[in-house]
């Protein structure tokens, strides 16, 4: 299938690359020549504009910082030059209101869309073990998900337009909560006396246990290999965790839920970011405790 990537960032590089893995005629753009020299010699054929890379192709994947981008790409350059029947999937991760103001208009042009916000960072990017939380209709999600399937582990179907963002909002929500609370547990632990590790093995078999602790443990020599092992780079930016708690609480606000524990978890990573550690892996937030 002739695929336009758009947005060859740290997540996007790597999936435009599986997708070429996969046999796709992967055509590629990004306003950084360094991330279009990476994508070409990962096999892609790249491009200076989007409105040229999108010429000719069956699928539109993009993978962009933000909703104001995400709208003003697709309204100016995939919208009316991409060519009709394409089906269209933006896997950024923005705010609910303009995922399905952005589908909307696709749909109104005849284009089938869907919004597919991954879960898995960069290591999952680029082994193409993503997990995708799609929204969008039957038939959009079924013409979407085989071109998933070739950067993810999982593509599940999460329902209408909107609530993939929906989903990877209130998921990204309770991990920034939980790593917080590990990250808690961990350092009164240490100050108690007990070893790290010894905490560990008891509370990852018992009512304890999380992701957070067993998966992506913050203590550095601690479980399996995580960010916490390479002095908290790579995996998942602060920056980034901070963004999503952005947007779970605007959405929240708008729906008139009471997340209180989200609150105080963004007004956290507030901090931790103005102290300059937007780049540092989000489990780096053990530092301060």
């Amino acid at each position: 299938m002739k695929i336009a990537f758009i947005g060859l960032g740290n997540m996007g590089g790597g999936m435009a690359a599986n997708l070429v893995k996969a046999g796709h005629d992967v055509r590629a753009f990004d306003l950084s020549e360094v991330a279009l020299a990476q994508a070409k010699d990962n096999g892609c054929l790249t491009f200076t504009t989007a409105q040229e890379a999108v010429q000719g192709v069956e699928a539109v994947v993009s993978m962009l910082p933000n909703g104001g981008i995400v709208e003003r790409v697709y309204t100016s350059d995939v919208i009316g030059h991409v060519p009709a029947g394409a089906v269209l999937l933006d896997c950024s991760t923005i705010d609910v209101a303009t995922a399905r103001k952005v589908v909307e208009a696709a749909e109104a042009a005849g284009y089938a869309m869907v919004d597919a916000p991954v879960s898995g960072g960069i290591a999952a990017a680029n082994g193409g073990t993503l997990t995708f939380m799609v929204g969008g209709t039957d038939e959009a999600f079924g013409r979407a998900e085989p071109i998933l399937q070739a950067m993810g582990k999982a593509v599940i179907h999460a329902g209408g337009a909107g609530t993939g963002q929906a989903a990877k909002i209130c998921n990204n929500m309770l991990l920034g909560i939980h790593m917080i609370g590990t990250c808690e547990a961990f350092a009164m632990a240490q100050k108690l006396g007990l070893d790290p590790q010894t905490f560990y093995d008891i509370s990852s078999v018992s009512s304890g246990q999380c992701w957070s602790m067993t998966s992506y443990c913050p203590v550095p020599g601690v479980g399996p290999q995580s960010p916490s092992d390479n002095d908290y780079q790579g995996g998942f930016a602060t920056g980034l965790m901070l963004k999503d708690l952005k947007l779970a609480m605007e959405a929240a606000e708008t729906a008139g839920v009471d997340t209180r524990m989200g609150r105080r978890a963004k007004e956290i990573y507030e901090a931790f970011d103005a102290a300059g550690n937007s780049t540092r892996d989000f489990s780096a937030v053990i530092t301060e405790l």
